[in-house]
């Protein structure tokens, strides 16, 4: 914006006009949002599925009834490729944080819940709690480049059921955190994406690869602007 033959003078909030200078102002708006998401039959305009599951259903958050057998994994180590558990989507260009809040009660080995971010079926990110027995479950991330998944984790205890994860994108780079109270948060994980993009699908999952079913619940998800600064 510029004001000609004027000087302006800031004074107890008011502005005062003086005739004898131009003077260019320059604006600069810094603007937040945080995106809080509705879980009810809205989040369809938004978010769509990936392998859509049986049994779902909306009571003020997202419950979703896991099918035996599901789950999201490339070659590593088992040498089988799984890609058909259910993820609910939607898809991002900027930086961006995303959060969601999840409870469960898993019942069988790998029982798990969490975020997905995805460009396609061999270079993606999952962040959950795997349950392993009655004493502890894994706590980590799986990243998958050009069809390889590594999976990174410590453990907890398996009487944790409700578990906060964050996941912020810096162009191809990703920070991962998790929170037991939605306040305090704890890195887990700094990673990377290989395969170039400009727009990736982010959301959340759940799963169970073995013979089992257990039900998850998305209690609150939300995008806000990156939470990852610079260094």
């Amino acid at each position: 914006m510029q004001i000609r033959g004027c000087i302006l003078l800031f004074k107890k909030g008011e502005i005062k006009f003086t005739n004898k200078y131009m003077v260019k102002i320059e604006l600069k708006l810094e603007v937040k949002i945080m995106r809080k998401i509705k879980l009810d039959k809205s989040i369809f305009n938004d978010f769509y599925w990936l392998n859509e599951p049986e049994k779902y259903y909306f009571e003020n958050e997202l419950v979703i009834k896991t099918e035996p057998q599901t789950d999201f994994w490339q070659r590593t180590h088992y040498g089988f490729r799984n890609d058909n558990a259910p993820a609910l989507l939607t898809d991002l260009e900027a930086d961006f944080s995303f959060a969601a809040k999840f409870k469960f009660e898993p019942q069988t080995k790998y029982d798990q819940c969490g975020i997905m971010l995805r460009l396609d079926s061999e270079n993606w990110i999952k962040i959950s709690t795997e349950y392993e027995n009655e004493e502890i479950s894994r706590l980590g991330a799986v990243v998958t480049n050009l069809g390889y998944s590594d999976w990174a984790t410590e453990d907890i205890s398996s009487e944790i059921n409700s578990v906060w994860y964050r996941v912020s994108k810096r162009g191809n780079d990703f920070l991962i955190e998790n929170s037991f109270d939605g306040t305090n948060w704890s890195q887990m994980r700094i990673t990377h994406l290989h395969q170039d993009f400009e727009e990736i699908k982010v959301g959340v999952y759940a799963c169970s690869p073995k013979n089992s079913s257990f039900k998850a619940k998305i209690v609150e998800m939300n995008i806000d602007e990156n939470h990852w600064e610079a260094k």
